[in-house]
């Protein structure tokens, strides 16, 4: 691994990693999978991240740590969920090869305005595909910005699963307390699948965000149930008529908002995870991705479209794909409600509550 000069080599929980700071946040990144791992304030004496952490979150509550081994927000590339019979004779993992492989840091620099760059690259032998991500912190901002460039090395097309595996959990996830929101119109409650409880109606329409309930009667997908165990996942169509999607996850009894924003037609399907299991082990999946459903490349193409938009997204013949996202993790006023509304404009992100209350957010680099 490249020498770091501007950011910080770590040991994370055993695991190899590199840490990016600036005045206001942290960020931990795996050197497998070039996992978004943690994410801090600078000023949090309690150092609250919102990113699922099994191990920390049993070690809290002096329950037996049970080694996770996922965590926080991956990567899943290229595949999102089982692979195909063939493919998984093949070698091919759950979720794709990337976030099991090790990265190198290639390149880190300091910016010109403060804080940290690195960029880490990787190459998925199976999939015959580069893979590069640049992930970017600047002094006096809250937000995090992440590059990824996808490269074909093969003289084919072929369908690309990709997925961003965003994923809260305990105790950020708090059942009563935590509120998710995003711009979600036409939904669906994913088919029958291994390990799924069957509380939300199988393969039952919605929109977002009061989903079906297999007794009957409807539950609003924005809250954590405070009480039972379940599993169930739904995707969402993110709204066509807008440029930019998010994601926000807010904590108004700590008065802490952590929160993505990516382009619509990059990433124009969102997947809830939702695994209330009552414990340490609890997680929300908020998953922005190319495709609805974590299903094998064979059942996205077979699919082909749902709500009048694609499944699917095409890697041209040696051609690359890039993507950009941002997230932010900040403080919020005394008083701020569910968010209603996130806008990127030319160098701010402003979050509006129910309310009408807006929080600015200052965001430089463009998506």
């Amino acid at each position: 691994m490249t020498v770091l000069l501007f950011a910080e080599a770590v040991d994370f929980d055993g695991r190899p990693a590199i840490v990016l700071r600036n005045k206001k946040i942290e960020l931990t990144i795996l050197i497998r999978g070039a996992t978004l791992a943690n994410l801090v304030l600078r000023d949090d004496s309690e150092k609250l991240s919102p990113y699922w952490n099994v191990d920390r979150a049993q070690r809290a509550t002096a329950s037996p740590v049970k080694h996770a081994g996922a965590l926080g927000h991956f990567l899943c590339l290229d595949g999102f969920g089982a692979p195909s019979e063939e493919e998984r004779a093949a070698g091919m993992p759950f979720h794709g090869e990337a976030s099991g492989r090790e990265f190198e840091a290639v390149e880190e620099s300091p910016q010109a305005s403060g804080g940290s760059s690195v960029k880490l690259k990787v190459r998925l032998p199976l999939a015959q595909e580069d893979v590069t991500r640049t992930v970017t912190l600047i002094d006096d901002e809250s937000v995090v910005y992440v590059n990824t460039e996808v490269e074909n090395l093969l003289a084919i097309d072929h369908p690309l699963s990709w997925a961003e595996h965003a994923t809260t959990g305990p105790p950020f996830l708090s059942p009563g307390n935590t509120i998710i929101d995003i711009p979600g119109t036409k939904c669906r409650v994913r088919p029958e699948k291994a390990g799924s409880t069957g509380k939300l109606a199988y393969e039952k329409d919605f929109v977002w965000p009061l989903a079906p309930l297999t007794q009957g009667g409807s539950v609003n997908l924005t809250t954590v149930p405070a009480n039972g165990s379940s599993l169930d996942l739904a995707t969402c169509l993110i709204d066509p008529s807008r440029t930019y999607g998010y994601i926000t996850v807010l904590r108004p009894d700590k008065h802490l908002l952590f929160g993505y924003v990516f382009r619509r037609e990059e990433f124009p399907w969102l997947m809830s995870w939702m695994n209330y299991s009552g414990d340490a082990r609890a997680a929300r999946g908020v998953e922005f991705s190319t495709q609805p459903f974590d299903v094998s490349h064979r059942e996205t193409v077979d699919a082909h479209e749902m709500f009048g938009a694609p499944t699917y997204k095409w890697l041209p013949a040696k051609a690359k794909l890039h993507a950009n996202f941002l997230m932010f993790y900040t403080r919020t006023p005394e008083i701020f409600d569910g968010v209603a509304d996130v806008t990127l404009e030319k160098d701010r992100i402003q979050i509006r509550d129910e309310s009408g209350r807006v929080l600015t957010l200052a965001a430089t680099r463009p998506l």
